[in-house]
């Protein structure tokens, strides 16, 4: 059964990555794989600039730059997989792993906490679990000689 061909990572709906992006880096990997494992290139890293990406709008640029800006090297982000023994499971590993990635880098930030009082009730039901607790203590020392 021959490959097919991909059009690309498709990492949400309105944006998909071209393979003319990626690029594939091969090694040998020191995860499992027995007498074979110094024989085949299994481990593999998948190369995408994010910098200078031509799918991406500005807003898309500015805010994987800024959340991944710890995994990046030169506007470069880097995935690598090692944990199968066959090349093309690490190669769909790394793909999914990439795609994750930058989705969560995309997601819109989250809106920012309104600060509210505690109701009356929950106030009231503290405190009265503290005298209980206080109660309870209190009864546990000696009796006072008065």
């Amino acid at each position: 059964m021959p490959a097919v061909p991909r059009p690309g990572l498709r990492v949400s709906a309105g944006l998909t990555i071209p393979e003319a992006e990626l690029s594939w880096r091969f090694s040998r990997s020191s995860g499992p794989g027995g007498q074979a494992v110094n024989t085949a290139d299994s481990r593999v890293e998948l190369v995408w600039d994010a910098a200078h990406s031509a799918v991406l709008s500005p807003v898309q640029r500015e805010r994987i730059l800024e959340r991944l800006r710890g995994r990046l090297v030169g506007g470069v982000l880097t995935i690598a997989a090692s944990e199968h023994r066959a090349q093309l499971r690490n190669r769909e590993a790394a793909r999914e792993r990439l795609a994750a990635v930058i989705a969560e880098a995309l997601r819109p930030p989250a809106p920012p906490r309104r600060a509210t009082k505690p109701s009356r009730g929950s106030t009231e039901r503290r405190l009265t679990a503290k005298h209980r607790r206080t109660d309870v203590k209190s009864m546990r020392r000696r009796p006072r000689d008065d």
